[in-house]
């Protein structure tokens, strides 16, 4: 992807035309939003009225140009507590009522202004419902937004759009993730201690493991499976993060270690993915993916139904009407979205491991299935003897 050009903060009082062109050529004029200049990525629309910045700093949205369907957006400004990793991540940022005042009491600055300090190119001003029902109708596609001194002919935006990588066959984890390890101690009594994969791990997510007295490990996404074991983990945790999990048979193989050996294992988003692809499902595109705080999903287990958090536009390719014989044995889908049956969680009935596709550390809520961490808690309370990674 061609990062976003130089740019400088503006004033809100300037209305600097912009344009964004996706890459089957439909057009939309508006005013630039936040930096000024060119930027490229996956067109998706996000259906949360609320969480711009937890989904703003979500390492998931990386190469990614997010189209808020909430008309107004900006309201409650960005404070300095919410961010769910060091920057943001979205490629681009397309709003069509941007607020004018921001009001809460932790706001330090407003959105816009944000946006412009970190170089993030968006508009404003447009019929987000229409780009929506389009991208719904068309499939995500690639998608160019260019503001300012980066407006020229559209037949040239068009083609530079097209020049610009797809999501499919992205490796993209290594590039949001820590490159080095680092621990989140547990809050309170010491319980546990987990080996986390970090493939766009958000803030929040060790914290909740934290919270429930958990050591949270946290590794790069190319730890192997020797980097693992060496914390001596009682489970094993894989993390959200961008790109297609297809490219991802690195962290598949460290999944297959992680079964072999029966540590506990939870994954979410792409760890669900991974962990798919490591019991011997394959992955596959969606049309448009599952993006913002408000889908409905079942969990299969209990029969509750969960308003839960997603970001992700591939899934995991496994049966909704019978258990699976894999490798690491039995296998049923656990949780399903009410929308369109979409796998949302798979859970191995003779390994101790299971993952689900949305975020359950609610970040910005909802708060559904913080049971989640509970159940990782019970699978390792139960879990034999630790073995090593030789063993």
């Amino acid at each position: 992807m061609t990062a976003p050009a130089p740019t400088t903060p503006r004033t809100r009082r300037e209305r600097v035309p912009a344009v964004l062109i996706l890459e089957d050529g439909r057009t939309f004029r508006g005013q630039a939003y936040g930096a000024v200049g060119e930027t490229f990525g996956e067109a998706v629309f996000n259906t949360g009225m609320s969480g711009y910045q937890e989904t703003l700093t979500d390492p998931s949205y990386h190469r990614q140009v997010v189209v808020m369907t909430a008309p107004q957006i900006g309201n409650t400004g960005w404070n300095d507590e919410d961010d769910e990793s060091k920057r943001i991540w979205v490629a681009g940022y397309v709003v069509r009522d941007p607020a004018r005042v921001a009001s809460n009491w932790r706001s330090r600055r407003s959105l816009d202004e944000e946006l412009a300090d970190q170089g993030v190119v968006g508009i404003s001003g447009i019929d987000t419902r229409a780009l929506t029902r389009h991208l719904r109708e068309r499939g995500a596609m690639r998608v160019g937004i260019f503001s300012g001194p980066a407006l020229a002919d559209e037949q040239a935006l068009l083609a530079r759009v097209l020049e610009a990588p797809e999501m499919k066959g992205a490796d993209l984890c290594a590039e949001v993730a820590t490159t080095e390890p680092y621990v989140v101690p547990a809050i309170g009594e010491k319980k546990f201690t987990v080996a986390a994969l970090d493939l766009g791990i958000k803030a929040m997510t060790p914290q909740r493991m934290a919270e429930r007295g958990i050591e949270v490990h946290v590794l790069p996404a190319g730890a192997t499976l020797e980097d693992v074991y060496a914390v001596d983990p009682d489970g094993v945790f894989f993390s959200n993060g961008p790109g297609d999990p297809a490219t991802a048979d690195h962290q598949v193989a460290v999944a297959r270690g992680v079964l072999e050996r029966k540590t506990p294992f939870f994954g979410i988003c792409f760890g669900n993915q991974i962990l798919g692809r490591a019991l011997g499902f394959g992955t596959y595109k969606l049309k448009y993916g599952h993006r913002g705080i408000n889908q409905p999903v079942q969990d299969r287990t209990t029969g509750k139904v969960e308003v839960t958090a997603h970001n992700h536009g591939f899934a995991v390719n496994a049966p909704l009407d019978k258990v699976s014989e894999t490798p690491f044995g039995r296998v049923e889908v656990s949780h399903v979205c009410l929308n369109d049956d979409v796998v949302e969680g798979l859970q191995c009935l003779d390994t101790p491991a299971f993952s689900v596709q949305y975020h359950p550390e609610a970040a910005a809520g909802p708060h559904d299935a913080a049971y989640l961490f509970d159940r990782f808690v019970d699978l390792m309370a139960g879990a034999p003897a630790r073995t090593t990674a030789g063993s």
